[in-house]
């Protein structure tokens, strides 16, 4: 069963998350991650939507996701991430 990484991003400091950015693809690769959704363009529909960034990577399954987001390679550039931006993170199962 695949997994999946949900994001919901708002930059606190541009130049910073760019470092995050560049780096991430490389560790969201080594664990068969596969991005989706990497801060498209999107339009609002129904509710209240207070993220300008969004992301949505595949996993080959849940327990990869969570392997990939415990990993010392994931780890070593988070705080990138977290320093630079504020938001909301999910793994989910998928169908």
């Amino acid at each position: 069963m695949t997994g999946y990484i949900i994001a919901q991003v708002n930059l606190k400091k541009k130049d910073g998350f760019k470092d995050y950015a560049n780096k991430v693809p490389e560790t969201v690769k080594k664990y068969g991650g596969e991005y989706l959704v990497r801060a498209g363009e999107f339009k609002s529909l129904e509710g209240k939507w207070d993220f300008t960034r969004n992301v949505i990577i595949k996993f080959p399954s849940y327990e990869r996701a969570l392997e990939w987001y415990n990993s010392d390679e994931y780890n070593q550039i988070k705080n990138l991430r977290v320093e630079n931006s504020e938001g909301n993170l999910i793994i989910i199962k998928g169908v």
